[in-house]
């Protein structure tokens, strides 16, 4: 367990689900002192329904997150090295990540982190895959970080 970064910045594929996710459970659990974002490869998907579904169900609101790529984080003027440490969710957005700070000195972790999209037939079904990614989330937030420090 290590003490939390001042700012970090969780990323996936499309920043539709897993990323969104981490973001979202992470303010949920530590509160604001640390700054969070998240960002995908590509911003070319919307946040995706089974992921705010399965978020709620643990008081996690992501209904207005609006997915976004790390070419639109450096169009808007988002820095990443002034971020403190990566999290990459996918092998994708990890190759992503280390070819866009390979100037700076910056901490990538990887974190495999299943993508539930595109699993199980029925809606329950689907629900349970998002569950489990959501699960997985929180597994590697906690050992990384504790106990969530914020009250639910």
């Amino acid at each position: 367990m290590t003490s939390l970064p001042q700012s970090i910045l969780f990323c996936c594929d499309h920043n539709s689900v897993r990323s969104p996710m981490a973001e979202g459970i992470m303010k949920k659990f530590y509160g604001t002192g640390t700054y969070v974002q998240s960002a995908g490869v590509h911003s070319d998907l919307d946040i995706d329904g089974f992921c705010i579904a399965v978020c709620q169900e643990i008081d996690v609101e992501l209904s207005r997150h609006r997915s976004r790529s790390f070419d639109e984080m450096e169009e808007w003027g988002d820095d990443l090295s002034s971020f403190d440490l990566i999290v990459a969710l996918s092998p994708a957005s990890q190759r992503k990540a280390l070819e866009l700070t390979r100037f700076f000195h910056l901490d990538v972790d990887y974190w495999p982190i299943m993508d539930p999209t595109g699993l199980g037939e029925s809606r329950e079904d689907k629900l349970r895959h998002y569950r489990q990614t959501r699960d997985q989330i929180i597994s590697h937030l906690k050992d990384r970080w504790g106990e969530p420090t914020e009250r639910p």
